[in-house]
């Protein structure tokens, strides 16, 4: 744990289930980039319900940094915000005291006076709050600030820890590089200022609760584990699809891509929690070295097992929606891929000749983040011996990240009646009706682990390098490539036809979401 951590224990839950939680040393979270729409809509409902959790210190504030000055409704707007988070009614007595240490701070990023005088009201805050000169710094700005505010957060001697006792953190947004040397520069300028025990690069799919619940449904159950390999299991899926479009934005999706906004960093962090092998604890070094040999055990990806798309005109919802291309501050000669699609191989004892499709769009026919694991066919048929082996459905598990969180296992069960017929039923395990309705939006628990200095679910630099040495080769092959096709799929379906015929090759096909 970095800079030795202090944790202090308290129990939650009920008497029948409880738990122990940690509550993190009194600190600042310091969020630059505050003025953008994450930090109203997520991250200050999230500090919120920590709160009312009792899993933040007594010693607490929060301190929005951005250029332009909004001192005067920066507080209330962040209250807003969190009314609407969810799970908070206006009158809650912790509400104004939680508001009371939210502050604001104007500077320009590039302002060595600025970040001087932060400085110097940060210390303020210590004084008045006692929070002992810990931070957490989150960096909720454009990539291209990523370098620059950590240059001068380390220049005014504001990443260095005093003692064993202070910790001082630092959260990174993605996009963390474009491809494999950005991505490598922006490590190394980062790793000049900050220890790698210092860096908390953020994956927020990996704040959602069902993706860190597949680490639990594969290693806390005895049922699984033992047929989640080769000699059991067929194929995987893992679809990410959206029915939005790019909301507004234009020039951000341009310089991306459905590969660079999702499939590299979403998509691979939950193969990786599906396809590890059991670490030796949870511990986040232990973690991150079985995700890392997950990504280093991928074949090298060839461009043939790979399907790129851009959508049109269509219908999503009933609606009519126009294509990529009508976008505003898009070229309306756009060659940007809105859709991916691609096979891949795991070299390794467990996944060696199990193929991996994995797919992610916009406006697609709906909002759905899922994984697929199909079974492979017993070896002989006794029931239903007319059916030809494509009719006959093979156990199918579900692991749904979202909407409607939740598991379900489709097997084979006799219909009632005087002849043995088998059909497909569903087993099926909801999050909203055995736990309720939850109100969280998956940040809490990552900005709570990254007070506490607990990297588990965050990316490392090796990680990080590791998809994109993976991806980086595809990306440069599709430059040499234009498509001649955009837009081919549209609005409202499930991708190009391209995407199928990727499954139909092995004789398999999309599974129905």
């Amino acid at each position: 744990m970095a800079n030795a951590v202090k944790q202090t224990v308290v129990h939650a839950g009920s008497e029948h289930g409880k738990k122990q939680e940690r509550v993190p040393d009194p600190c600042i979270v310091v969020i630059f980039g505050a003025s953008g729409d994450l930090t109203k809509r997520k991250l200050l409902p999230a500090l919120y319900h920590l709160e009312q959790e009792g899993l933040l210190p007594a010693s607490f504030a929060v301190v929005g940094v951005a250029r332009r000055d909004i001192s005067a409704t920066f507080a209330a707007d962040m209250e807003d915000g969190i009314l609407k988070g969810g799970g908070v009614e206006a009158d809650d007595p912790k509400l104004k005291k939680f508001m009371d240490h939210v502050k604001y701070f104007t500077t320009n990023f590039d302002d060595d006076a600025g970040f001087e005088k932060l400085k110097a009201f940060l210390a303020n805050i210590d004084n008045m709050l006692g929070t002992k000169g810990n931070r957490l710094f989150y960096l909720a700005v454009a990539p291209e600030y990523f370098a620059d505010i950590t240059d001068r957060l380390g220049k005014h001697e504001m990443t260095t820890p005093v003692d064993a006792e202070q910790w001082m953190h630092v959260i990174i947004e993605k996009p963390f590089g474009t491809d494999l040397e950005s991505a490598r520069k922006l490590n190394d300028d980062i790793n000049r200022v900050l220890k790698e025990d210092q860096i908390f690069r953020i994956d927020h799919y990996l704040g959602k609760e069902t993706v860190q619940n597949i680490l639990v449904f594969r290693f806390g159950n005895g049922i699984f584990e033992p047929i989640w390999n080769r000699n059991y299991i067929d194929h995987v899926e893992i679809t990410a699809a959206e029915s939005i479009g790019i909301e507004g934005r234009g020039p951000f999706y341009e310089s991306a891509g459905a590969l660079r906004d999702v499939l590299q960093n979403h998509v691979m962090e939950v193969l990786s929690f599906v396809a590890m092998e059991p670490p030796d604890s949870f511990e986040s070094d232990a973690v991150r070295t079985e995700k890392l040999k997950v990504w280093r055990a991928i074949d090298p990806i060839q461009v043939e097992d790979t399907v790129r798309g851009q959508y049109g005109p269509g219908r999503v919802d009933g609606e009519k929606v126009i294509g990529y291309r009508e976008e505003d501050r898009v070229n309306p000669e756009s060659n940007t891929e809105t859709f991916v699609a691609m096979k891949l191989s795991i070299e390794n004892w467990r996944w060696a000749g199990v193929p991996i499709y994995l797919r992610a769009g916009k406006r697609l026919a709906k909002r759905v983040t899922e994984v697929t694991v199909v079974f492979k066919q017993p070896p002989l048929r006794m029931f239903n011996a007319n059916e030809t082996a494509s009719q006959v459905q093979p156990n199918v598990l579900k692991m749904r990240i979202q909407p409607d969180e939740g598991i379900s296992l489709m097997f084979g069960a006799k219909v009632p009646g005087p002849t043995t017929n088998v059909m497909p039923v569903e087993m099926h395990f909801s999050y909203a009706e055995s736990f309720g309705k939850s109100s969280a939006n998956g940040y809490e628990r990552l900005l709570l682990d990254a007070m506490l200095g607990d990297g588990t679910l965050f990316a490392h630099r090796d990680g990080v390098e590791a998809t994109w040495a993976l991806m980086t080769p595809i990306l440069d092959q599709w430059a040499k490539r234009p498509p001649t096709d955009f837009p081919n799929y549209e609005a409202g379906c499930w991708g190009p036809a391209a995407a199928d015929a990727l499954l139909k090759r092995d004789r398999r096909k999309w599974f129905k979401l």
